[in-house]
């Protein structure tokens, strides 16, 4: 991180905390984050076809989201509101970040290792980055996770590849391994165990953010686990979520054995839906990754804080990404970042209380998908097309963020997602009122989402 910057956050921590809790009081922090895993890819939330039984029992010693969301239909926007707290687009993050794009995540951008380390923890990522590539020393003047408040990381631009096994594009605080053996999953838990033995600060409590590329293409799986799954198209999807399961567990095991799983606050989830929809990879929940309809945003998400999260518990009370960053914050005392505007919510009430007050809608807007628009809002969700034809290209360009920013919203839909989930039925014409209100909810956030979002077309690369 920028010395100056690194100072900065430090001082105001300072002077915004006059009373901050000894280490023992501070929660260590867990998130775990799968890529492209679809809302019903584990078996706790019914697969049919995986059996996840790490990530189940975690279910069981904690909280488990029946409408848990990612922040976009894709995963590079997730991964932005994740370290921000922020809508994705607010933070300057359109869509999936490519070698061509001048588009990352910018150092202007206050993470959620930045707010934590300035409140005395240390700080790891590894696996997936793909928020910027400049990640081997010499390799451009991009920021990598070191810059966004992470100690140590072992990183990738974006996939593993060539696939999951023997990943050649690894790099370690700056330094690129060429190729690595094993499945990256595991490499990626091995890493994590390794800091935490050998790495961390042992004083200080730790954050720790893994990120799986599980089960993104390129697939690849032991193959004991794809033997288990000989009826289906891709074997390997279904053995490298097994395979990421198994790693899972490894880290959790590794908890219990250093005797912190009490004051560890671990949430898992994913960053976007599931490509794949032949077996109820997305719980049969219109779309899929790439679109905004609830397949390619709802995720599975579990929370587990002994003491705090009661065993055993469910909600339906829609939260997500966004509200990663608010959430560790608070468990941790750590003041948010004044004079930065926060989309997320603390979710320590909704543990406390089972009960959730939002300030303001969830938001997603992504420009191939449509709907190009959505807002949640309680049980309704509000759909909405753009005027101007904006491109449905996969690939995203600078140039189009003209349009983005001026374009108006149309063809708006109405749907109660707890009374009609498949979202088949548009109760605009019923609900006039309801339709009205949250019409005027999203075109006051849209516009102050949009008014926020960095023009990258200033930028010469």
């Amino acid at each position: 991180m920028n010395p100056a910057r690194r100072l900065l956050l430090t001082a105001s921590f300072l002077l915004t905390c006059s009373v901050f809790a000894s280490a023992k009081d501070k929660p260590n922090v867990v998130f775990l984050l799968a890529d492209d895993l679809g809302s019903g890819d584990l078996s706790c939330y019914g697969s049919p076809e995986n059996k996840t039984p790490h990530l189940d029992k975690l279910a069981t010693q904690g909280l488990k989201f029946s409408d848990f969301y990612a922040a976009c239909a894709v995963c590079s926007p997730s991964r932005a509101a994740l370290q921000t707290g922020r809508f994705s687009v607010r933070a300057g993050v359109y869509s999936w970040v490519a070698t061509s794009q001048n588009m990352h995540l910018r150092v202007e951008e206050t993470t959620v290792a930045e707010l934590l380390k300035a409140g005395g923890y240390s700080t790891a990522h590894v696996g997936k980055w793909h928020l910027g590539y400049d990640l081997a020393d010499g390799s451009g003047d991009g920021p990598d996770p070191g810059d966004h408040g992470y100690d140590h990381w072992l990183a990738t631009g974006n996939n593993a590849t060539p696939s999951h096994r023997n990943p050649v594009n690894f790099v370690r605080n700056g330094k690129a391994l060429g190729k690595v053996e094993g499945y990256s999953c595991q490499i990626v838990v091995d890493e994590a165990i390794d800091w935490l033995d050998n790495h961390r600060d042992k004083t200080k409590p730790f954050f720790l953010n893994v990120c799986f590329h599980e089960p993104h293409q390129r697939v690849a799986s032991p193959p004991e686990l794809a033997a288990r799954h000989p009826k289906v198209k891709q074997p390997e999807y279904y053995g490298c979520i097994e395979n990421m399961d198994d790693a899972a567990g490894r880290l959790l095991k590794k908890l219990d054995a250093m005797g912190v799983t009490d004051d560890t606050l671990v949430v898992f989830t994913s960053d976007n839906g599931s490509y794949r929809t032949d077996r109820a990879n997305n719980r049969n929940l219109k779309g899929r990754k790439t679109q905004l309809w609830e397949g390619g945003i709802r995720e599975p998400g579990i929370i587990r804080w002994p003491g705090k999260v009661k065993p055993g518990t469910t909600s339906d009370v829609p939260a997500g990404l966004v509200d990663l960053l608010p959430t560790a914050c608070d468990a941790a005392g750590v003041p948010l970042p004044k004079g930065v505007t926060l989309d997320g919510t603390s979710l320590l009430p909704l543990f406390a209380t089972g009960k959730l007050t939002r300030p303001k809608p969830l938001y997603w807007f992504y420009n191939p998908s449509r709907p190009v628009c959505v807002i949640r809002d309680g049980d309704w969700c509000l759909l909405a097309d753009p005027e101007i034809n904006l491109s449905r290209q996969n690939m995203f360009r600078e140039s189009y963020i003209g349009d983005i920013k001026k374009t108006a919203l149309i063809n708006f839909r109405l749907h109660n997602l707890r009374t009609d989930a498949t979202q088949d039925k548009d109760l605009s014409e019923k609900e006039p009122k309801r339709f009205a209100e949250m019409k005027k909810k999203m075109l006051a956030l849209h516009r102050d989402v949009m008014d926020e979002a960095f023009d990258w077309r200033t930028v010469k690369k």
